[in-house]
């Protein structure tokens, strides 16, 4: 027992060190490829509606728009959505810095750009920019998620838990705060509320495949693996089942902090990118 307790917490210093960058993927409502914390474009124009569903095909199509009036706002919003979707964050960043300049008062914007500075590993930036997305009178819940990541990220997981207990407020039981506030329960070591909170979120019909994954890696910590792997595998099919139980089973076998090759440990999502 003592040892399964060493190994957990073995286990959760490495998840904190090497897997804030990719936690609280969750927090966006969902894998969405076009729409995540900014809504639907934010608007009801046609080009608008006409989003294409392939984020590499949208780069393309904003791309075009974006180069041929780089003031317009809805292309620059699309574009830096879609290489968001394609992990072409740097680019996401930049892209829409530009777009937030010219257009200092849209809040669409300001949320993407927030966002992608999120992404980029900006936490401090991320955190300020998207304070300037929505305001006190008028909360966004989605924001106030990614704004409680940001800290979570900084180490301020206090802190981070008041923003998701805010968000909780505007949409009681929304599955992808609670997932956000299980893994900074996971992060701070505090496994068993951890597992309450996302067995809350994993329970809510709207919880999607990410929810079930940090549900299963949090179970795994606490050294029921064979529990953990039933809840990987869920209702997947046959060969997404057995990838999730291989990652599941690469990552609970790391005790230490090994190095690992300059790529972020996907915790939201094992092997589901955002």
């Amino acid at each position: 027992m003592r040892r399964q307790s060493s190994h957990a917490g073995s286990l959760a210093r490495f998840l904190s060190s090497a897997a804030l960058t990719a936690v609280l993927a969750a927090g966006l409502g969902g894998c969405q490829t076009m729409s995540d914390i900014t809504g639907s474009l934010t608007s009801s124009s046609p080009k608008a509606q006409a989003a294409p569903e392939d984020p590499r095909r949208a780069v393309e199509v904003y791309g075009e728009r974006h180069r041929a009036n780089p003031k317009d706002a809805e292309a620059a919003l699309g574009y830096g959505q879609a290489l968001r979707a394609t992990g072409q964050r740097a680019q996401a960043v930049a892209v829409l810095e530009q777009a937030t300049i010219a257009h200092s008062g849209n809040k669409a914007l300001l949320a993407a750009y927030g966002r992608a500075l999120a992404d980029n590993g900006n936490s401090q930036a991320a955190f300020d920019v998207l304070s300037r997305a929505h305001s006190p009178a008028n909360p966004d819940w989605r924001i106030l998620s990614v704004q409680g990541t940001t800290l979570d990220k900084m180490g301020k997981h206090e802190e981070a838990r008041r923003y998701y207990a805010t968000a909780l407020k505007i949409v009681p039981e929304e599955p992808s705060v609670l997932s956000n506030l299980g893994l900074s329960y996971m992060l701070t070591r505090e496994l068993p509320q951890a597992e309450e909170t996302l067995r809350r979120a994993y329970s809510n019909p709207r919880a999607d495949a990410r929810v079930r994954q940090n549900l299963a890696l949090v179970v795994g910590l606490q050294g029921r693996f064979a529990e953990a792997e039933t809840i990987a595998k869920g209702d997947l099919p046959a060969d997404e089942a057995t990838a999730n139980v291989a990652y599941l089973r690469e990552m609970l076998s790391r005790k230490d902090s090994p190095r690992n090759g300059g790529k972020t440990v996907p915790v939201a999502a094992l092997n589901r990118p955002d």
